[in-house]
């Protein structure tokens, strides 16, 4: 029987990157690499086979979708922020079978769900591709990533997709590690001041109703912060409809779940959005 070891809330941001690089930025995200770093270790420490995530970059139009391709390698450029993230090389493995058995019991569910391990040329988001730099993941550790920007679905569906995946890990034999990479709020300033907003939040409520969720996570008001969730992610623009955690709960066990989350980084802002590292103990 398989088990779901870690599962932690994560941040994806390209400005990581620019971290790395020697010039004016350098270090600016040394808080964030160390917290991804931690859970790196932590998925090592508990001998995790394969992580599984839900990646907010991943806009999908019909059903959900799940990369579990046996060969995930290359070279990434953002279209989005190429200034910022580009010519990354990157080497994983997939794992089909843990991909097409969550897909086949989603569907089962009600949740059409289809597994791409069969198609070559699909290619991984970065929304994947940072959170693995960071965790220091290579070919030790299988991946598979699922579509966590749905067009049109409702929360619930994500929910159960979240459920799904622990179901497909029990009947698994697997230890597997779950990542919700996606931010908090997710409001980008306008074009003309946006180079200004590096460090900050584009609008202070987002971050005091940003800080309020992570407190409700770090004191276990798992139902106060899920009554709380579809508001919260419309009214501050929550990255991927924040679907990707309603996955994550819906995997915790939803409002059963009564963990007090770990910090692993502080709550950040970057380029108008609010960001953090967070381990939900399981």
């Amino acid at each position: 029987m398989g088990e779901l070891v870690l599962a932690a809330k994560v941040t994806h941001v390209p400005s990581m990157f620019i971290s790395e690089k020697e010039g004016p930025l350098h270090g600016i995200r040394e808080s964030a690499i160390q917290g991804l770093r931690r859970i790196g270790d932590m998925c090592r420490e508990l001998k995790v086979d394969t992580i599984v995530i839900s990646d907010t970059h991943w806009l999908v139009n019909a059903g959900f979708h799940i990369n579990a391709k046996p060969e995930m390698a290359g070279v990434f450029t953002s279209t989005e922020f190429p200034h910022f993230l580009n010519n990354m090389e990157y080497s994983h493995t997939g794992d089909p079978e843990l991909g097409q058995q969550i897909a086949e019991i989603a569907t089962n569910n009600g949740v059409t769900t289809l597994c791409h391990h069969e198609v070559e040329t699909l290619q991984l988001q970065y929304g994947t591709l940072v959170p693995l730099r960071y965790l220091g993941i290579g070919n030790d550790i299988k991946v598979v990533s699922i579509a966590g920007w749905m067009y049109d679905a409702d929360l619930e569906e994500s929910k159960q997709v979240g459920e799904a995946i622990l179901e497909a890990i029990n009947k698994s034999d697997k230890r597997v590690a779950f990542l919700a990479s996606g931010s908090l709020s997710h409001r980008i300033p306008p074009n003309k001041v946006v180079g200004d907003y590096m460090f900050k939040i584009s609008e202070p409520l987002n971050q005091e109703i940003d800080l309020m969720v992570m407190d409700m996570w770090k004191t276990g008001k798992t139902k106060a912060f899920l009554e709380l969730l579809p508001k919260y992610a419309k009214d501050c623009s929550g990255e991927g409809g924040m679907h990707d955690t309603a996955m994550l709960f819906g995997l915790l066990g939803w409002d059963k779940y009564e963990g007090c989350a770990e910090v692993m980084t502080e709550y950040f802002p970057s380029s108008g959005t609010g960001q953090c590292n967070v381990v939900f103990p399981v």
